[in-house]
């Protein structure tokens, strides 16, 4: 089981989770970010800081952003693991469900 990170992240990226990670297993994609299922370590630090509340407990994930669980995974497909975002940096590329979802946020 992992932390899975669901539609309000998409296009805001607001980063405190990342800040709050003490596995640095948050990686950042072009439109949203991505919770590394192998690298987690399920000890919830990211849900309550998360501004937006787009963090959730794998079984947790609302049912209208469950395809969310699916993109989590789908991200590290190529990537594999790398064993610690802050190694990669920013990844130019987001899944195909994400790529898809309508702009949100300011300015959109």
């Amino acid at each position: 089981m992992t932390y899975i990170i669901a539609e309000p992240c998409v296009d805001v990226l607001d980063k405190a989770c990342i800040e709050e990670c003490p596995v640095d297993c948050i990686y950042e994609g072009n439109r949203m970010l991505y919770i590394h299922p192998d690298e987690c370590v399920d000890c919830g630090a990211c849900e309550p800081v998360c501004p937006v509340e787009a963090i959730f407990y794998e079984d947790d994930v609302p049912d209208q952003w469950k395809d969310y669980t699916n993109a989590n995974y789908e991200f590290f497909e190529d990537l594999g693991s790398p064993g610690g975002a802050s190694k990669v940096g920013k990844i130019d590329k987001d899944t195909p469900f994400v790529i898809s979802q309508p702009p949100r946020g300011e300015g959109h």
